[in-house]
């Protein structure tokens, strides 16, 4: 269990899925943006940032290479980096090839799998999502061998400028067959991660739940009868492409916000 000492006045903001780099350099730099406004606006109350994974839309680390682009979102991040306000990354299915250049340049602690927080008197479960709850077995099997170390290691003497290109196709073919019909709603018992919420709350309560990964900007309750505590909750803090929401926590309460779509730096 991680703690957290939440100091007077501060607050604690969580983002997820930005994509940066999708579907075109046009359209990224406008949402990057949107989202180093955002960040300047928060950075006085901040007394810690999550990112939830999928950051970037595609991220492979070199030895010596990183992909090309988003130096203003990381100059943004290390400016807050600098202030001593900590930062706290979830690795997601598009980025989850972070090795130690975030945790190096911009001082990021970064996390592959979820994990329990402890800030003030409320317990959280935090992550990406992606990979958890019952079925999706298709994609389980992949991000196997998408991090197993022989692949990795495969994938590295491609050349980066062949490496990065393809993975970048993959990921635009991999949106346009999935298409639009995973960003609907259908209703808490049909939101794996919704499920997965419920199993662990039987094992572990916490109160609150916080995910990304489903695009979907969503705020449910969780059954007390699971687990005995009534504001027991479910976040997921949607993406910077439709929804431009987030999370923030007070210190008590947990609010599922937007940001007006036409922030600019």
């Amino acid at each position: 269990m991680h703690k957290i000492s939440l100091a007077p006045n501060k607050r604690i903001y969580f983002a997820s899925d930005q994509h940066f780099g999708a579907p075109d350099p046009a359209s990224s730099r406008a949402r990057e943006h949107r989202f180093i406004a955002w960040l300047h606006k928060i950075t006085p109350d901040c007394g810690a940032l999550f990112l939830l994974g999928d950051l970037f839309d595609f991220w492979f680390e070199y030895d010596r290479v990183i992909p090309k682009g988003f130096v203003r979102v990381q100059g943004a991040l290390a400016q807050i980096a600098d202030q001593g306000i900590p930062l706290y990354f979830f690795t997601g299915n598009h980025d989850l090839w972070v090795r130690d250049y975030l945790s190096e340049e911009l001082g990021f602690q970064v996390f592959s799998q979820p994990q329990y927080f402890e800030i003030g008197s409320k317990k959280f479960l935090i992550g990406h999502g992606d990979g958890l709850g019952p079925g999706d077995y298709g994609y389980k099997r992949m991000k196997k061998v998408f991090t197993f170390p022989l692949f990795q290691t495969a994938f590295k003497w491609l050349h980066p400028d062949l490496g990065v290109r393809f993975a970048q196709y993959l990921s635009l073919r991999n949106k346009l067959i999935s298409g639009s019909d995973d960003l609907v709603f259908t209703g808490p018992e049909n939101e794996w991660l919704v499920q997965y919420a419920w199993k662990k709350q039987a094992q572990f309560p916490v109160d609150y739940y916080l995910f990304g990964h489903r695009h979907l900007a969503l705020d449910l309750p969780i059954d007390p009868k699971i687990s005995g505590i009534p504001e027991a909750r479910y976040l997921n803090t949607g993406d910077w492409i439709t929804h431009n929401s987030y999370a923030v926590f007070d210190g008590t309460s947990l609010e599922l916000c937007r940001e007006k779509a036409d922030a600019a730096v």
